[in-house]
């Protein structure tokens, strides 16, 4: 029996790399045969390699995975990968295609990885009515552009691009940027909700940074992960639960 064969379609190269080392540990005997940066790619190189296991990220240029698996034959077996875990809840509990979020974690690729190799070779149902959920609740949402916080006795209006990381401090949150720190009068656990997560990461409980800041990564004395900034002298922490995000720096 010839070993599954999978197409990995994920625009940011670190996560597509990220993904593919991970599978090779959690499903040895599956065969990347394809690797798409764009949903355009992605269309192709399934009709040329013809996989059994599609990765498919929601969100491409060109294409989005969903709009790619509307054209995948009815033998290929889908995963999503979301960074909302709203996207994929309804096909999710149907058990007709899976999901993992970015940033992708052990636990839930595993998981995805076992409901797929249990379904292999099983004869899938229609996915339209599914596509078509997925795609009412995969619309763009409204994440914040800017904050207003307080510097002193002035209050100044931030753009979250200028943002460098958010830092947790009490009932508040310290906004880092690169002229200096202002103040908000929100927890943080409420504001990650807010920001879009292909560009604020959570590196610690405490710690939300702007991933577009990133200069490098380096480790201490003790093995533990640090992040450079690019326009700030402090190294950030990074727990050990979301090393992952910086395997592959």
């Amino acid at each position: 029996m010839s070993p599954p064969t999978a197409l990995i379609a994920e625009d940011e190269a670190v996560l597509r790399e990220e993904l593919t080392a991970q599978l090779a540990e959690l499903w040895p005997e599956l065969r990347i045969v394809a690797l798409a940066g764009n949903g355009l790619e992605a269309l192709q190189l399934m009709g040329r390699h013809r996989p059994d296991v599609l990765f498919l990220d929601i969100e491409m240029p060109g294409l989005t995975g969903l709009e790619v698996a509307h054209q995948a034959e009815r033998g290929m077996h889908i995963v999503f990968i979301t960074a909302y875990d709203a996207h994929a809840v309804a096909a999710f509990e149907r058990g007709a295609v899976d999901y993992v979020l970015k940033p992708y974690r052990s636990e839930r690729l595993a998981e995805s990885v076992r409901r797929v190799r249990e379904r292999l070779g099983r004869t899938l149902p229609v996915l339209d009515g599914v596509l078509r959920e997925l795609a009412a609740a995969a619309r763009p949402r409204n994440y914040l552009r800017w904050i207003n916080a307080s510097s002193g006795q002035e209050l100044r209006l931030i753009t979250v691009d200028e943002v460098c990381y958010f830092q947790a401090d009490a009932k508040y949150t310290l906004v880092m940027t690169e002229e200096g720190e202002a103040i908000i009068r929100r927890p943080l656990k409420e504001l990650i909700d807010q920001l879009d997560p292909n560009q604020f990461w959570q590196v610690h409980r405490s710690t939300i940074v702007n991933a577009n800041a990133i200069a490098g990564v380096s480790r201490d004395l003790r093995g533990r992960v640090r992040l450079k900034l690019k326009h700030r002298r402090e190294l950030l922490p990074v727990s050990e639960a979301h090393e992952h995000l910086f395997r592959q720096m």
